[in-house]
C-alpha cells in the first residue's frame, strides 16, 4: 500500500476523475432525453438508476481488465480494415446512437408533444433496457482511457465512483434545463448524432480526438447560453415598447 502515499497516485486520481466526468456528459444528456419520455414521477427514479448501472458497468469493467484488453484483439478483416470486438461495440452503438437521435429530432420537430398516452407508451423498463445497452458502449470507452492512465485497478474504481457521485448530484439540474428549453433538447440531441458519428467512425478504425468534439459542444451550449441571455434581456423591452390603443372616451 505505499503507492498511496505517493503524490502521484493522488495526481492521478483527480486527472481520471475529471476525465470521467468529461466523458459521462455523453451519457447525461442520452439518459436525460430518454427520462424525458416518462411520467413525471419516474424521470428521477429512470436517471438514478441508469448512472448507477453506468457505475457498476465501468467497476465490473476494470475488474475485467485482461478480458477487456483481448476486446482490442482483431477478429477479422474487411478489405483493410481490422475489426476487433471493442471495434464492433463501438460500431453498433455509434449507429443506434445515431438511429435514436434521428428519430427523436423528427418526433420533436414533426411529430406531436409528447401527451398522456405517449408518456404511458415508454415504460420505465424499457427506458432503464435501453439506458443499459448505451452504457456499455460509454463504460467500454471511458474504460479503456481509464485503463491507459492509471497503473492500479483501485485508483480507476475510485475515479469512477466520484466521478459518479458528482454526476447524480447534477443530473437532475441537467435534465430540468434540457427539458424546460426546447432548444437546448435540440442542441442536446445533435450532440448524441455528433457523439453516434464519432463512436460509428471510431468502431470503423477512424479516430477522432474528444478534445475537438467537447470543443463543439461546448461552444455551442455558449452561444446558446448567449442567445438565451439575449431573448431574456429583450422580453421586458418588449413589452414596455408595446403601444397601447387609447381607452374609449
Amino acid at each position: 500500500m505505499e503507492w498511496l502515499a505517493q503524490p502521484e497516485t493522488w495526481i492521478s486520481l483527480l486527472t481520471l476523475t475529471v476525465l470521467e466526468i468529461v466523458l459521462g456528459i455523453d451519457n447525461i444528456v442520452f439518459i436525460s432525453i430518454l427520462a424525458d419520455k416518462l411520467a413525471q414521477q419516474d424521470r428521477g427514479k429512470a436517471r438514478q438508476i441508469g448512472l448507477a448501472l453506468a457505475m457498476i458497468m465501468r467497476i465490473l469493467l476494470l475488474l475485467s481488465i485482461s478480458w477487456l484488453i483481448g476486446l482490442t484483439k482483431p477478429l477479422f478483416h474487411v478489405a483493410s480494415l481490422e475489426f476487433s470486438g471493442r471495434d464492433l461495440i463501438l460500431l453498433t452503438g455509434g449507429l443506434f446512437l445515431l438511429g435514436k437521435a434521428t428519430f427523436e429530432i423528427h418526433e420533436k420537430l414533426e411529430g406531436e408533444e409528447h401527451d398522456a398516452t405517449k408518456a404511458k407508451a415508454s415504460t420505465l423498463m424499457n427506458v432503464v433496457v435501453q439506458i443499459m445497452l448505451l452504457d456499455i458502449v460509454f463504460s467500454l470507452d471511458s474504460v479503456i482511457t481509464a485503463v491507459g492512465m492509471a497503473e492500479h485497478v483501485a485508483i480507476m474504481i475510485a475515479a469512477v465512483v466520484i466521478a459518479v457521485i458528482i454526476m447524480l448530484l447534477s443530473v437532475d439540474t441537467i435534465s430540468d434545463f434540457i427539458s424546460q428549453h426546447p432548444t437546448i433538447k435540440i442542441l442536446a440531441l445533435s450532440f448524441l448524432l455528433l457523439i453516434g458519428f464519432s463512436l460509428s467512425a471510431e468502431g470503423l478504425g477512424q479516430h477522432i480526438p474528444k478534445g475537438y468534439i467537447y470543443f463543439a459542444m461546448g461552444f455551442s451550449i455558449f452561444v446558446e447560453f448567449l442567445n438565451l441571455r439575449l431573448s431574456q434581456r429583450q422580453e421586458p423591452v418588449t413589452l414596455r415598447g408595446t403601444v397601447h390603443p387609447p381607452k374609449p372616451e
